[in-house]
């Protein structure tokens, strides 16, 4: 009897916080308070709660103590660091979350996650205003100026072991698109991915914060003051030909971005169309929100305090920001510039729009305009960039795929 409950004692938890040491013990209570305040973020802040929430939670349950092999474990990271992806030994020997991350691994989640934004979108304000697309294309100065940064960080300290496919993935922070930082992520530089998971969607839900005192820095009153004419209506003919066109252009020159840009299309071409509404409405509610829970789980159930818990980590997070800084002057200065050669007609806080976190990006832009101005209604303007810089987020994820995955 006593044996028995010796070794109940040591199948515990409790035991199992300790089995490799105090200093592992106090590692494993730090990812599980990380855990706690991300949850209190998602719960009681409302920051990005419906990916926030599932990440920290998975991020609890991979940092919850077990004993090792024992079959309570759902996550086992070591499955998914080799070159091989051993999907055979996944399916007989893994746990749930080893089951639901190969929809991370073989890059299934994020496109479907396209697939839903792509029938919440409308297209509308862009191809009413073509040259917001310029916006949006300059909001991804950041991804590139951090890609440069981590790549010159990296041969300045020697503990640091950045190639371009890390530059690569930490730079994507600053598209603000978590799905596409987690494509990019998943096949360049999976080591990386909890940590750019994380940062990428917390300063998503920190847009508020983050952008007006560098949308104010960049611009002046009486140009955040500008009341922008209203855009001319859009044509269900436009709304449909648009997405097709932009899938068969982003194919011929950037191939590998079609995974990602096709099934935004598609999904938009499902709610543009008017005869598939049942498609439509599943896949941006039903499909995406079960996307969602598995991506969100299985993601921050790759954050072991191994993987998290290490000066490179902090820097990706620190990186992280000046990329999505920088994306938002970058939007910010092209705004200038067409303030200036349109002799006042636009209002440069659109730019800042240009990230690709919809619709907050958008909302920021109205929020600091009628501030300004309280006759400004910037929403619909701002919506141009901001629907753009999902494209151009996704294009940049299709340079960085091009350029290295066979490296």
């Amino acid at each position: 009897m006593l044996e028995s409950f010796a070794s109940f004692l040591q199948s515990t938890g409790v035991a199992a916080l300790f089995q490799d040491g105090v200093v592992d013990a106090v590692k494993i209570i730090i990812m599980l308070a990380v855990a706690c305040v991300l949850l209190y973020l998602a719960i009681v802040k409302k920051f990005e709660p419906l990916l926030l929430l599932p990440i920290a939670f998975g991020m609890l349950l991979t940092n919850l103590p077990m004993i090792k092999d024992s079959s309570a474990i759902m996550m086992h990271p070591e499955f998914f660091t080799g070159k091989v992806l051993e999907v055979g030994k996944i399916c007989r020997e893994g746990g749930l979350l080893d089951l639901l991350y190969l929809g991370v691994k073989l890059g299934i989640y994020p496109p479907l996650i396209f697939l839903g934004i792509g029938c919440m979108t409308d297209f509308g304000p862009l191809i009413a205003n073509p040259k917001s697309i310029l916006l949006g294309a300059a909001a991804q100065f950041g991804v590139f100026f951090t890609f440069v940064g981590a790549l010159v960080i990296s041969a300045l300290i020697p503990s640091i072991s950045w190639g371009v496919k890390e530059a690569a993935s930490i730079g994507i922070i600053g598209g603000a698109d978590g799905p596409t930082a987690i494509y990019v992520t998943k096949t360049l530089a999976p080591a990386l991915l909890p940590a750019i998971a994380v940062a990428a969607y917390s300063y998503m839900a920190l847009i508020p914060i983050i952008q007006p005192p560098f949308m104010k820095l960049f611009t002046t009153k009486k140009a955040r003051s500008v009341v922008m004419e209203q855009l001319r209506p859009v044509s269900k003919t436009e709304k449909i030909i648009f997405p097709i066109v932009v899938t068969i252009v982003v194919a011929l020159v950037i191939p590998d971005a079609v995974s990602l840009v096709g099934c935004l299309m598609l999904g938009n071409l499902l709610k543009e169309s008017g005869v598939c509404d049942r498609l439509a409405k599943t896949a941006q509610n039903e499909l995406m929100n079960i996307i969602t829970i598995f991506l969100g789980v299985t993601v921050g159930a790759t954050a072991t305090a191994e993987a998290f818990l290490s000066p490179a980590t902090l820097g990706i997070i620190a990186l992280g920001l000046i990329a999505f800084i920088f994306s938002t002057i970058g939007g910010l200065l092209l705004g200038d510039l067409m303030y200036v050669l349109t002799k006042g007609k636009v209002n440069p806080l659109i730019g800042s729009a240009g990230v690709s976190a919809v619709p907050m990006a958008a909302r920021v832009s109205q929020m600091v305009g009628q501030k300004e101005n309280p006759s400004n209604f910037l929403l619909m303007h701002a919506m141009g960039p901001n629907v753009a810089g999902v494209i151009g987020s996704a294009v940049a994820a299709g340079v960085f795929l091009s350029m290295f995955t066979g490296i």
